[in-house]
């Protein structure tokens, strides 16, 4: 196998958000593709985060995209010059008020759509967290927080309370073996 040759490229639009570019890409094969699409993204953070008494810390928020309400687990964008994990730590402080002493242990970092997205998805667990603060929402952001048992979580899964794949349920099945500790 080889790599597609990228022969030119252009931005539809820029954001803050992100990013819409098109491609003209030379195929192994010989054939162009004239219009490939690709979001680009700055990397995001999700994390699970367990309370020092068992829960699973969840935020339910409006998304735009799927047109409806979604529990997950809380995550975000990075910031300029911010470390991964400074990024969890701070957007699990900003959206639910929760931090912890622990460091949070990395879970894996992953490509969320590779066949039109740039951007990466870095997945990590935080224990022994307790509520130190307020939520500090970021102009856009309206979230309800949920503390769960753990053991809660598949039953939401199966009935379609968490709907979130990657972010939510994925996450929290790899979290699983250090929850189990």
């Amino acid at each position: 196998m080889k790599k597609w040759k990228t022969l030119h490229s252009d931005y539809l639009y820029k954001t803050p958000y992100g990013n819409l570019r098109t491609d003209q890409c030379l195929l192994p094969n010989g054939m162009t593709i004239n219009d490939y699409h690709v979001m680009e993204y700055d990397d995001w953070v999700n994390g699970v985060v367990l309370t020092k008494d068992g829960k699973l810390v969840l935020v339910e928020q409006y998304r735009q995209g799927g047109g409806d309400f979604f529990l997950e687990i809380p995550g975000g964008k990075m910031e300029k010059d911010e470390s991964f994990e400074e990024g969890i730590l701070r957007e699990v402080r900003e959206e639910t008020g929760y931090a912890s002493s622990a460091r949070p242990v990395l879970l894996g970092n992953y490509m969320v759509n590779p066949a039109a997205q740039n951007n990466r998805l870095h997945i990590y667990l935080i224990r022994e967290a307790v509520k130190t603060a307020e939520q500090n929402l970021d102009p856009t952001e309206d979230i309800a927080i949920h503390l769960i048992d753990i053991d809660q979580l598949d039953d939401l899964i199966r009935a379609h309370r968490v709907r979130i794949s990657f972010f939510t349920a994925a996450a929290c099945a790899m979290a699983r073996p250090f929850i189990n500790r």
